[in-house]
């Protein structure tokens, strides 16, 4: 959807799906307050945070296909990429080479289904058969999924279903209908 066009962001704390082609992804959507480290007694404030794909790729000088390659020397849900090998080594690695075949080639490394695991990301099993309808936000059910299926507060998200159907009620407002 995101890919093509359908939606402006992707909610997830996963940049696999920048993989996957998504422009824009938005972290700590559901996450507020503050964050303690692992292994350190410190605390950092969590916000919201947007990264956009394309200016990204444009920084560091890469192409989708790069970064995916990237993605999978370092390892993704897909993979366990090569030991010892982490985000700057990778990316050292595709600048120098290329590409992770190439890469590979010169590291006497290999990875099993590689091609397959690369096409996963290029060209996902995705289906077009689907429509977009606005509707009043269902409360019940918003708050089930992210509450009591997938463990978020209910109180923060309480608040963003408030903000939500706050905004799905101004929206209907302004539509044409309502002068009919």
């Amino acid at each position: 959807m995101a890919r093509s066009g359908d939606v402006r962001f992707v909610g997830s704390q996963d940049y696999d799906s920048l993989l996957f082609g998504a422009p824009e992804v938005v972290r700590n959507l559901a996450v507020g307050g503050k964050r303690k480290l692992p292994g350190k007694k410190v605390y950092v404030d969590v916000k919201l945070e947007i990264i956009e794909l394309q200016p990204n790729l444009d920084r560091l000088g890469i192409t989708e296909e790069q970064l995916i390659d990237i993605a999978i020397l370092v390892g993704t849900d897909y993979d366990p990429g090569i030991h010892g090998i982490g985000a700057k080594k990778a990316l050292q690695l595709i600048y120098k080479h290329g590409s992770i075949e190439d890469a590979l080639s010169i590291l006497g490394e290999s990875i099993e289904d590689l091609d397959e695991i690369k096409n996963f990301f290029l060209d996902p099993d995705v289906t077009d058969d689907y429509s977009l309808t606005w509707k009043k936000p269902d409360e019940p059910k918003i708050t089930e999924l992210l509450c009591h299926e997938h463990g978020f507060s209910e109180v923060r998200v309480a608040k963003a279903v408030e903000r939500l159907v706050r905004a799905s009620d101004s929206m209907g407002q302004s539509t044409l209908d309502m002068w009919s």
